[in-house]
């Protein structure tokens, strides 16, 4: 259960808010919104939460493996809300492989944990602050399908994007499938447009999606994040030995423990991915 307070409107400091998210981090505990309790938290505060909380992380030994884009299947934001991709850090910690597409992982850390299949890029150059897909592309050595598992520190998913900002992009998890060469796939800017994803709850279909439901393609949502970061200039850009995980291909779903998610693509040389809660 979810151990909320109540609290009034007052300022939510830079300090105050790093302090209560590494407070909760790695329990399934939420707190109130900052927004929701101080009107004037915006993005500028949030972003200088999370580099605190990000600096708090590595002083700790965590090291940054790369990053998350959130909010790049447009079909959600509706849902939740928002009219803007968010990004976070992905961690050593908060990273896991599957071995021959298959992969179990504990989310009893997690609050509200929902699922998200999204395709992860792996890259071996650094592309440019300007960067189109073609480039990007050229920069990526291998491409891999993977599942994001999000989290919610603030009560029942409600919160606005500087809540999601200081909080690493609800970033929870990233579990990683079969690095696939992006020499193996043909055509492989077309497809990672076109090709089709199902997900499934045991065997039960549960939401379908496509590579042009992030922002058009995955690769056009890193030109995204690249964008961000340019107006961000205490956070680095994407380099060369990082990982991106680009967001989710269809919606984010809740999960439980003892569960089986599964995918299957269909359009791209790309093997699906089952994972055991």
């Amino acid at each position: 259960m979810s151990n909320v307070n109540t609290s009034p409107i007052s300022n939510v400091s830079v300090e105050s808010a790093e302090k209560e998210l590494l407070e909760i981090l790695g329990t399934p505990h939420s707190i109130p919104t900052f927004t929701g309790r101080d009107p004037t938290f915006d993005p500028a505060r949030a972003y200088e939460v999370a580099m605190r909380v990000h600096k708090a992380r590595m002083a700790r030994g965590e090291r940054p493996v790369g990053r998350k884009i959130g909010f790049t299947n447009r079909d959600l934001w509706d849902e939740y809300g928002v009219r803007e991709p968010i990004w976070g850090f992905v961690y050593d910690t908060t990273l896991f492989w599957a071995k021959e597409g298959r992969a179990d992982a504990g989310i009893d850390g997690l609050a509200e944990p929902r699922i998200e299949p999204e395709i992860v890029l792996h890259f071996n150059k650094t592309p440019s602050a300007n960067c189109k897909e073609a480039e990007i592309l050229g920069c990526i050595d291998w491409i891999a399908h993977g599942f994001e598992i999000v989290q919610s520190p603030f009560p029942g998913w409600k919160f606005r994007v500087p809540d999601t900002v200081a909080a690493n992009g609800l970033h929870g998890i990233l579990i990683v499938g079969d690095p696939v060469p992006v020499a193996s796939i043909p055509d492989c800017e077309k497809r990672l447009r076109e090709f089709q994803i199902t997900l499934k709850r045991q065997d039960a279909v549960m939401a379908q999606g496509t590579g042009s439901n992030v922002l058009g393609s995955p690769l056009s949502a890193l030109a995204h994040l690249n964008r961000t970061l340019k107006t961000l200039p205490e956070f680095p850009f994407v380099s060369s030995g990082e990982l991106v995980t680009t967001g989710t291909l269809t919606r984010a779903l809740p999960i439980q423990e003892g569960e089986t998610w599964s995918t299957a693509l269909e359009g791209i040389n790309m093997p699906g991915l089952k994972v055991a809660f």
